[in-house]
């Protein structure tokens, strides 16, 4: 696809009205945390934004995922998409995630032109409600993963991400007591699930809706 006719897509996906939680709970583990779901958040919830930045490189269209480094914390380990905590001196959320994704792999703001934003999704488990901002370079930035944030950085493509081969399902075993029947995206041998595979599948839905 040219990247061009891709940008135009998305364009036309954003124009009408999102896939939203529909999108996110077919990419939801389950049994579904009803918390994430409920329009009513705790009042003490934090704002956050990640930043989907696609690029041309090699007659494809590429984007970045990150994956965490191990920690004690719930995210630990997990593929994410670059972004994080709303700041007090932030203007906004897009603010929020070219700063983000400017801190963990390096990206110029300057150079990224920001197509829109999809639907908000809660994690519960951090109590962060997140937003998804879409953006683009016309040309492959030079990443520079952040050390102590990002073991390393994932470039793939969105026809990888388009391929059915890589939807799959799992079993995964939180605790000894809990597991989750959960849908994620295989990339690059890493289990894309949760928060991230949610986002990811909004973002599908509005490319096909924009086609």
């Amino acid at each position: 696809m040219e990247f061009d006719d891709f940008i135009r897509i998305i364009k036309n996906g954003l124009e009408i009205p999102l896939p939203g939680i529909e999108a996110h709970i077919n990419m939801s583990p389950k049994p579904i945390n009803k918390k994430r779901f409920d329009p009513k958040r705790p009042e003490n919830h934090r704002k956050g934004a990640v930043l989907l930045l696609f690029y041309p490189d090699q007659e494809e269209v590429f984007f970045p995922l990150i994956k965490r480094p191990e920690y004690d914390g719930v995210h630990s380990g997990q593929i994410a998409l670059p972004g994080g905590k709303m700041e007090l001196e932030d203007p906004d959320l897009i603010y929020t995630a070219l700063r983000e994704a400017s801190e963990e792999v390096g990206i110029n703001p300057e150079e990224v032109e920001i197509l829109g934003k999809m639907t908000d999704l809660y994690i519960a488990p951090s109590n962060f409600l997140v937003t998804p901002v879409l953006g683009f370079t016309n040309s492959k930035p030079d990443f520079i993963p952040e050390e102590k944030e990002v073991e390393r950085i994932i470039q793939t493509t969105i026809r990888n991400l388009s391929s059915p081969d890589i939807l799959k399902q799992k079993t995964l075993e939180i605790s000894e007591s809990f597991r989750l029947d959960t849908p994620y995206f295989d990339i690059e041998k890493e289990v894309v699930w949760g928060a991230t595979a949610m986002i990811l599948g909004e973002f599908l839905r509005i490319m096909e809706n924009g086609k």
